[in-house]
């Protein structure tokens, strides 16, 4: 995609020359005779490089330049003609990516202006590279779900929020009922199967608040912010039920179908992270002892 220019400078004839110097080079060109006028085409436009003179009418460009860099996503190339009136310290402190003086040569302009645009490009590969290394580091490789370190993680969060604004929060375990005699049956490549298609039958049923998570081999737990227990039953009711109808058979094995056991409980102010958790699990325990595809739900504070 073509690069955006944005050229602001009072006088007429060098930002037309710059204008047109810049759309000749290839680039995409905008200009803007003052400060105010330059942040009315950011509103509008993605621009990736500012070319700014300091002095402006009204706000001047390293005012512009440290706008730009609080609020917007721009790199700046600032210019002047008075050297000894303000330096590349200076300019460079407020946000600009590099600084020229005037007269400015077109060519040298334009080697600085490719430079600048390739460090943005590499700067924002960079930036995509560390938030899909950080998406691999919560996630679970096989289901995509989020991975238990994760679970962990937003739960201490989820509960810390609880607390503080006394909001509901509420906590289902489940677990592939039999899935161990499948495994033996068919194998682990089968069986990985089997998660892949739960994972996906799980985000199906949840609410755009909720988050599921692959807790062990074939446990799965979600978190259900602002929910309290009744609600959490509904959602848990509306899994297994989604789980069980589904059809997971492949072509390989057939009519396979799945069931799965869920212990639904909710969190009590100032509790323990284990103590919140072992009670899901005791509910999902309890659901496996009255015959599995079940739901189980313990809303009191007390394991027994």
């Amino acid at each position: 995609m073509t690069a955006h220019i944005l050229i602001v400078d009072d006088d007429l004839s060098i930002r037309d020359a710059m204008h047109e110097f810049i759309e000749m080079s290839g680039y995409v060109s905008t200009v803007a005779s003052s400060a105010e006028e330059a942040l009315d085409v950011l509103t509008t436009n993605s621009v990736e490089v500012v070319i700014t003179d300091i002095m402006l009418p009204g706000m001047d460009g390293l005012a512009l330049t440290d706008h730009i860099k609080r609020k917007g996503d721009s790199d700046v190339i600032v210019m002047t003609g008075y050297s000894t009136d303000y330096s590349y310290e200076e300019a460079i402190s407020k946000g600009a990516s590099d600084f020229v003086f005037k007269p400015v040569r077109f060519e040298e302009l334009l080697l600085r202006l490719k430079r600048v645009l390739k460090e943005r490009s590499l700067n924002h590969e960079r930036i995509r590279m560390l938030d899909e290394l950080k998406k691999l580091s919560i996630t679970d490789g096989l289901t995509q779900l989020y991975n238990s370190r994760h679970f962990y993680s937003q739960l201490k969060g989820e509960i810390e929020r609880c607390n503080r604004y006394e909001h509901k929060l509420s906590l289902l375990l489940l677990d592939i009922d039999n899935f161990k005699e499948y495994n033996d049956s068919y194998g682990h490549l089968e069986g990985d199967k089997i998660l892949v298609r739960l994972g996906r039958v799980i985000r199906s049923c949840l609410r755009k608040m909720d988050t599921a998570y692959r807790y062990g081999g074939e446990e799965f737990t979600i978190i259900l912010p602002d929910t309290d227990g009744d609600e959490a039953r509904t959602v848990a009711e509306r899994l297994r039920t989604a789980v069980s109808s589904e059809d997971f058979t492949d072509g390989s094995r057939p009519d396979v179908r799945i069931t799965i056991s869920i212990g639904v409980t909710q969190y009590f102010q100032e509790e323990k992270i284990a103590s919140f958790v072992q009670r899901a699990d005791q509910a999902m325990y309890r659901s496996k002892q009255a015959g599995r595809n079940k739901v189980s739900c313990i809303f009191d504070n007390s394991i027994s």
